[in-house]
């Protein structure tokens, strides 16, 4: 395929949204023809993201308003349960059209899953069959052909990049699988919440949602299948008074004889040939800074104190490896593209 691709964005006005805008901007390929912010529409992004001022876009309109004639792929940033309609009427309209979701509307597989964690029956059953899980580098074959990817969860992102690669080699007891995470305001969007607000944020570190965050069953689900077992994790997060970054540390049991050292074996096995996973050497951690604004993961392993146990910490930049960059990613594999395509700037440090 030659020529630019062109793409729309819903939910442009969102964190996620312009972190994708900005990728864009940079992908040779790409060619940005609608942005959608039902609450801006009619304003120029600069109005909304001033840090994209510097460039032509198109203006912000609402979503009935966006000509999805003008558009080959779809990057959706819409908040959970806004999602499937929109989804379906797009599909419906124009299926020739690639749709890449970066909400949590077709992450889950089971609609009683779905319903229970989201609170409302799922209202495109048909699409939730179809969606791939848009894991990048465990689900690629599927990711080429698929026409609508569901992106997971920045939190399940940073997890199942550590875990998978062990749960499905069995070396680790997935029935003790103990995750605490930490990620950036960022991840909570920009709405206006008390809890963001700078000096409520500020200068601490809040657990929120504990034992009932959203992302526990997408987690679960994916062990789950890798390894053949039911699985239930203990999931807790974390916001750090942060901008953008996230941190996952995972207390794992082994199994057998398994030590830290084939832990970490295992995991460079599997990403040995991987362009965004890095598998740190031992006596190196993991720190958000090593990925800040690119879209690399870079995972690490440590013996624990406690015989037969081992913690494996991975971090990845929420917006980009955890969102938008993963999108990206996907858009490239689905229009045949490198898959790096757009995605090789480096972390940002200091």
């Amino acid at each position: 395929m030659s020529g630019k691709i062109r793409i729309g964005v819903l939910g442009a006005s969102g964190y996620t949204g312009a972190d994708l805008v900005r990728l864009a901007l940079n992908h040779p390929r790409m060619e940005i023809t609608a942005l959608t912010a039902n609450t801006h529409a009619g304003k120029a992004m600069a109005e909304v993201f001033p840090h994209l001022g510097f460039v032509e876009l198109p203006r912000l309109t609402t979503i009935e308003e966006a000509d999805w004639d003008r558009v080959d792929a779809v990057f959706c940033g819409l908040p959970h349960g806004t999602t499937q309609e929109i989804t379906r009427k797009v599909l419906a309209e124009h299926p020739r059209v690639k749709f890449i979701d970066m909400s949590a509307d077709f992450r889950l597989r089971d609609p009683e899953t779905y319903k229970t964690w989201y609170g409302h029956e799922h209202m495109a059953l048909d699409l939730q069959a179809e969606a791939v899980y848009g894991l990048t580098e465990h689900y690629r074959t599927a990711i080429r052909d698929a026409r609508l990817v569901a992106c997971p969860g920045c939190y399940p992102t940073a997890t199942l990049m550590s875990l998978l690669p062990l749960a499905a080699g069995g070396l680790i007891d997935v029935s003790d699988i103990v995750i605490d995470a930490k990620s950036g305001v960022s991840g909570a969007g920009r709405s206006l919440k008390q809890n963001l607000l700078f000096t409520e944020a500020g200068e601490g570190l809040s657990p929120y949602s504990v034992g009932k965050h959203r992302h526990a069953p997408e987690i679960e689900q994916e062990i789950s299948k890798a390894s053949g077992e039911q699985v239930i994790v203990n999931f807790t997060p974390h916001l750090i008074p942060m901008s953008r970054g996230e941190l996952c540390t995972s207390y794992v049991r082994l199994t057998g004889s398994t030590t830290a050292d084939d832990l970490r074996a295992a995991l460079g096995e599997a990403y040995r040939d991987e362009a965004f996973v890095h598998v740190a050497p031992p006596g190196v951690l993991p720190q958000t800074q090593n990925v800040r604004g690119s879209n690399h993961c870079q995972i690490g392993v440590v013996a624990d104190r406690i015989p037969g146990r081992a913690i494996v910490i991975s971090v990845i930049d929420n917006l980009v490896k955890g969102s938008a960059g993963q999108a990206v990613q996907n858009f490239n594999l689905m229009f045949d593209l490198e898959e790096t395509t757009g995605l090789t700037q480096q972390a940002l440090f200091p």
